[in-house]
């Protein structure tokens, strides 16, 4: 009685989830610069998927699907990665003010960004996107090298981020500074802030299976995170292979947060804020702590785009702008609160 119990439970929680989500999305396919309402929201979806024949503006059946919609999708599954990233790094690393970020992706994105718009790498066949995802996974691959070759531990780790992040930063910097106009200036400054205007279905094909692997590999190594609360040797006494969950759920952090960069652009404080704040919400066991703060970053991140379209007339700023704005005081007040609990 008791199973079936916490089975409908569950059932409910999967339920109740996946309403928030799906409710998510349809409020930003009808909120923007100009709204559109819930209705032809829905009879688009409609006449796209099953084509359901409804008469409909052309306009803002385009509106919709083609910008709106599909913004809202790679929004959710970048605010999903981001969270997922920052759970796991933070439980692997036992180090609460970890995030993506740490392992120097965003930078090593960003030169790749800057090397392929600015400098003409790949001489017309990469795109600023595919440069950006290049960039990512040499930056992993040199802080991955500088961390071994420093020693094991968790403080090699994050000081092989901090040296990565930053020459790559400074890499970007003398880019833009030597070999870009003020046009390219400004759009390179824009994609870094996070910038979701250009994304279309094309970019969701990306998006949402990189969102879903990550969740599923993070969801069959949630005993083990549970295990690494207590330390890697602790995991190790339990029967966990440590240095194989730390090599898949590292690298699939990488590849999650790569993947997503090189779409969206750099997104702060996502991977930070949300996992502290999913913990409070449902505890530390990773079971439930991995769907919940998935599921609070799509929703999150979905709102931040929304905001970002709507909060000046006429104007959109970057996304990264919206979080960094939000995310900045709820990290202040968790850490205040945490500080008042000890």
């Amino acid at each position: 009685m008791i199973g079936f119990a916490n089975s409908l439970s569950r059932t409910g929680a999967s339920l109740l989830a996946l309403f928030l989500l799906f409710a998510a999305l349809w409020l930003g396919a009808a909120i923007g610069e100009t709204a559109i309402p819930m209705d032809v929201v829905g009879r688009t979806i409609a006449n796209r998927l099953w084509q359901a024949g409804y008469s409909l503006d052309p306009i803002n059946e385009g509106v919709v699907w083609n910008y709106r919609l599909s913004r809202a999708v790679v929004a959710a599954c970048c605010g999903s990665a981001l969270a997922l990233s920052g759970v796991v790094l933070q439980s692997l690393l036992r180090n609460p003010l970890a995030d993506p970020y740490i392992l120097g992706i965003s930078a090593g994105a960003s030169t790749g960004a800057v090397a392929v718009a600015i400098l003409g790498f790949g001489a017309g066949l990469l795109t600023m996107p595919l440069g950006a995802f290049l960039g990512a996974l040499l930056a992993f691959g040199l802080v991955s090298l500088l961390a071994m070759r420093a020693g094991r531990g968790h403080g090699a780790i994050i000081l092989a981020g901090v040296a990565g992040s930053q020459l790559f930063n400074a890499l970007t910097s003398l880019i833009v500074t030597k070999a870009a106009n003020a046009e390219q200036s400004r759009a390179i400054m824009f994609w870094l802030l996070g910038n979701l205007s250009g994304v279309r279905w094309p970019d969701a094909w990306l998006a949402v299976p990189t969102a879903v692997i990550g969740l599923l590999v993070c969801l069959w190594h949630a005993r083990a995170l549970d295990a690494f609360t207590f330390g890697s040797e602790a995991a190790a006494s339990l029967g966990v292979p440590v240095r194989r969950v730390y090599v898949v759920l590292i690298g699939a952090s990488a590849m999650m947060t790569a993947a997503m960069v090189s779409i969206v652009g750099s997104i702060g404080f996502a991977g930070l804020v949300i996992p502290h704040a999913a913990r409070m919400l449902v505890g530390i066991r990773h079971g439930v702590l991995l769907p919940a703060s998935a599921l609070i970053g799509a929703i999150f991140m979905i709102a931040a785009d929304i905001v970002s379209r709507v909060i000046i007339p006429g104007q959109v700023l970057p996304i990264g702008v919206v979080t960094a704005l939000v995310g900045a005081p709820a990290f202040a007040i968790l850490l205040g609160r945490r500080g008042a609990a000890r």
